[in-house]
């Protein structure tokens, strides 16, 4: 099942994309309300799906980032060894966690600023783990069991800013640096994650292309892994990592330029597709 939060009539609702419409919960109308709800809700929507009822068509709903506002959102550095080789570092022994803070949030189709401060503006495409239960300190063998599903993710960076800080935090957290979407894949649509092929490409030109078989880390060690130190909640996002191609180890660079179009694909979820502007003016506020 593909999971999505839309916005319609100035209404968010969120509920099931089944080809091109979108079937609407009558339970609940935000993401984590309903991974958070017990099972009855999702029946509900599965049967809502069979009786064929109050759907609408995709082309009369805008889609938003599934999880508008997790709770939680970890990238992973490094997760892949041709990054790794791109980059010239040793492979780490553990893995490498950094936050990107969750108001960077967007969704499809909606437009990433380059900064008024850089124009290091990078890409990197990857598979985004979506937590479905509150959990603690799961067993890699437990880990399918507390995932709801996987996402797209472009973990837009600012280069320059990134180096700032050894946490990178910084330089991930831009507000609209963190698109996300189209929808939440269930796994068992997905089946095996760690076989999913990721392209991404700017404008027309295919700068990335990687198999999720490459991870070093994979997603359920990495559950494991965040579980052992922390509560995990349903909406919290796991960014698993990118593999070569990124615009900074171009030559000469590759950084995204207002007026570009990044798009990143992964097999079996879809497509995530973002315009590149310049920073608007009206970012400059105090409420």
């Amino acid at each position: 099942m593909k999971l999505a939060t839309v916005l319609h009539n100035n209404k968010i609702l969120v509920g099931a994309v089944i080809d091109d419409q979108f079937v609407p919960s009558d339970d609940h109308n935000n993401m984590i309300a309903l991974l958070s709800g017990d099972k009855q809700s999702l029946a509900n929507l599965i049967e809502k799906i069979y009786a064929d009822k109050d759907r609408l068509d995709l082309g009369d709903v805008e889609l938003l980032a599934p999880v508008p506002r997790p709770g939680k959102y970890f990238g992973v550095s490094l997760n892949y060894i041709d990054h790794i080789e791109e980059t010239g570092k040793e492979q780490p022994e553990f893995p490498t966690f950094f936050n990107k803070q969750t108001t960077c949030v967007i969704g499809p189709g909606a437009a990433i600023h380059r900064p008024r401060v850089s124009e290091k503006l990078d890409y990197e495409g990857e598979l985004g783990i979506v937590i479905g239960k509150r959990c603690r300190h799961v067993a890699k063998e437990q880990a399918k069991s507390v995932i709801a599903g996987f996402t797209v993710c472009n973990d837009v960076s600012v280069r320059d800013w990134q180096m700032r800080s050894h946490t990178w935090t910084l330089g991930k957290s831009f507000d609209t640096h963190g698109p996300v979407g189209p929808w939440i894949v269930t796994p068992d649509e997905i089946g095996d994650p760690h076989n999913l092929n990721i392209r991404t490409w700017v404008n027309k030109e295919q700068r990335q292309s990687h198999n999720t078989s490459q991870m070093i880390f994979d997603c359920y060690f990495l559950v494991e892994y965040l579980s052992t130190v922390m509560t995990l909640e349903p909406g919290d996002l796991i960014a698993t990592g990118t593999g070569s191609g990124v615009g900074v180890k171009m030559n000469p660079r590759g950084y995204m330029q207002p007026g570009d179009v990044v798009r990143v694909e992964i097999e079996k979820i879809g497509v995530l597709e973002n315009p590149v502007i310049e920073e608007p003016e009206g970012t400059v506020f105090i409420d």
